[in-house]
């Protein structure tokens, strides 16, 4: 459980970061954590700290020495990060529609291969899913998911490709993950959505965030094709569930 995870570490990162982090690897609990002192410094502002950058295992916070040094900021963190957890909330969720397989999800049938099953199969699973926003990172928008079912667990690519379509909804070692824009990866690629979860010129400009809840459906190409040209013009495609 959480409450059994040592204290976190305090490493310095340049001369006005720290990262605390709360794990060496990906953890759940460690994670819950993360954006637990991560909500805690948007509740209770600590003067001189300017962002704070949610990963899955650890709060990137960034300060200005000028007002706060190392050490004092350093004891400040610690102490909100030994608070016990909040009680849980409800968060958002989200229903997002994926087109799989084909020219949308090139990897489908390699993966069903490699998994000694059929490419419904494995979309039934992923859409079987509940997942986690666990943090957003490497380009904007780019929402890493966690709860990915152990039957879909397999190791990334060999060989990266250098750049893959805006929209693509990917498994990767553990984790799954919605690409927002066209990028390299390593990644298998299963479909494509055409949610924007991030859109420059859109209120709001990022659609997810750390600790939303997400589940896909599967939609046809045509549909894909509709919703595409929606979403570009501004729509948010995907479904947010009411409680």
């Amino acid at each position: 459980m959480a409450a059994t995870l040592p204290p976190p570490r305090l490493l310095p990162s340049g001369d006005s970061a720290v990262t605390v982090e709360f794990s060496r690897t990906i953890d759940e609990d460690a994670n819950q954590r993360v954006l637990a002192l991560d909500k805690a410094l948007a509740a209770s502002p600590v003067d001189g700290i300017t962002e704070s950058v949610p990963t899955y295992r650890s709060l990137l916070v960034h300060y200005d020495p000028g007002k706060i040094g190392f050490d004092t900021l350093g004891e400040k963190l610690l102490a909100l990060a030994s608070q016990p957890l909040p009680p849980a909330t409800t968060a958002r969720r989200w229903r997002i529609p994926v087109a799989y397989g084909g020219e949308h999800g090139i990897d489908l049938e390699d993966v069903a291969k490699a998994l000694n099953t059929t490419p419904d199969d494995i979309v039934a699973r992923h859409v079987a899913g509940d997942y986690k926003v666990a943090m957003i990172g490497f380009t904007p928008g780019w929402s890493y998911l966690s709860g990915l079912d152990k039957s879909l667990h397999m190791p990334r690519r060999q060989n990266p490709r250098l750049l893959t379509p805006a929209g693509t909804i990917s498994i990767g070692g553990i984790q799954a993950g919605i690409q927002c824009l066209a990028a390299p990866s390593g990644w298998h690629l299963l479909g494509r959505t055409p949610v924007r979860t991030y859109q420059l010129h859109r209120n709001p400009t990022f659609l997810t965030e750390p600790g939303d809840r997400v589940t896909f459906f599967a939609i046809d190409h045509k549909t894909f094709e509709e919703q595409d040209r929606a979403a570009e013009a501004g729509e948010i495609v995907a479904e947010q569930v009411v409680a």
